[in-house]
């Protein structure tokens, strides 16, 4: 006699973790819940494989692994507008030692 179905417990998970990382990717700390979004949602894969198709909840795993992703594209993408910002702003300070006139 076949088991039954039951939902896999890392998927909503996942999901949860991905939508925080999306969410705040743009302060860079999404790259935290982003990173343990995909570090679950590969444990819950192979848990789902290994189960033999008795796990449920692919679909909140596909969902939270590209929320995930794209949580991490918006972090690195925020850092690097960051550093050009940066960059941007120390390229038009005066640079150099201003003297007096008549100084030597």
């Amino acid at each position: 006699m076949d088991p039954e179905p039951v939902p896999a417990t890392k998927a909503r998970a996942v999901f949860a973790l991905g939508l925080v990382g999306l969410l705040t990717g743009v302060f860079l700390g999404g790259v935290i819940p982003a990173t343990l979004a995909l570090v679950l949602a590969r444990q819950s894969h192979r848990e789902a494989y290994a189960a033999g198709g008795y796990l449920t909840g692919s679909v909140w795993l596909r969902r939270g692994r590209r929320l995930a992703w794209t949580g991490l594209v918006v972090a690195l993408t925020s850092l690097v507008v960051a550093v050009i910002a940066g960059l941007l702003h120390l390229a038009t300070v005066p640079g150099g030692q201003d003297f007096a006139p008549g100084t030597d």
